[in-house]
């Protein structure tokens, strides 16, 4: 199955860029552009994007309220947006995974990483910069007031099983789900039953958005200094 990609960004010059390297996989093609966040959404719809290549400041509607538009919308609920900026950790992280995006990455990365992000989200993974560490991450979210953006998300940790709960704290620390069924001695089949019901009974779109929830909620607290 070949994964459709839609390009946002206001310069031209790496749009084209990202073309000529997308176009040349043959799982992917790139099925439109855009040069601001109100197209990327029409294009999002209109060309069924698998994944949109985000760039965070654009003129008019930027990066940010274009994700949050998408992940909002019901329509558009199987599209994966990745956020590319020129600094890898500051507060856009943070604004990024709350708005609804699976992951973000520096423009400065390279042509495979760049592939690669963009076959993870599709794959409906959380992506993290390499050059940010997950712990950067669960910083951001601790140090930020989550209260009037998530209300609720700690009750709504109620629903969940005390194994569900067990795997969205080993999620949140950046396991795949083959790491965590050696970690609980499980199989992998069952540690996705697992995710894909946790991801349903809190709302999530993928496990970017357990990530913020497991840290928001104060499931999971990062580590010390």
């Amino acid at each position: 199955m070949t994964i459709r990609v839609l390009l946002a960004d206001d310069q031209a010059l790496l749009r084209s860029a990202f073309k000529v390297l997308v176009d040349s996989e043959p799982d992917m093609e790139v099925v439109g552009e855009a040069s601001d966040g109100a197209q990327a959404v029409r294009l999002a719809k209109a060309e069924a994007a698998d994944v949109v290549l985000m760039d965070i400041r654009m003129p008019g509607t930027d990066g940010l309220a274009a994700t949050r538009m998408i992940s909002e919308d019901p329509a558009l609920s199987h599209v994966r947006v990745v956020m590319l900026t020129t600094f890898e950790v500051d507060e856009y992280v943070v604004q990024s995974l709350r708005a609804g995006a699976s992951g973000f990455l520096g423009k400065g990365a390279e042509p495979d990483e760049l592939l690669g992000a963009i076959r993870i989200a599709a794959a409906g993974e959380a992506l993290l910069s390499p050059t940010a560490t997950k712990g950067l991450i669960a910083k951001f979210l601790a140090q930020s007031d989550g209260s009037s953006d998530a209300p609720g998300r700690g009750e709504r940790l109620d629903a969940l099983t005390g194994r569900e709960r067990e795997v969205l704290v080993q999620v949140a620390g950046g396991l795949s789900n083959d790491e965590i069924a050696e970690r609980l001695e499980v199989s992998p089949l069952t540690v996705k039953t697992h995710v894909n019901r946790a991801m349903a009974k809190l709302g999530a779109r993928d496990r970017a958005q357990l990530v913020v929830i497991a840290y928001e909620s104060g499931l999971v607290r990062p580590r010390g200094d």
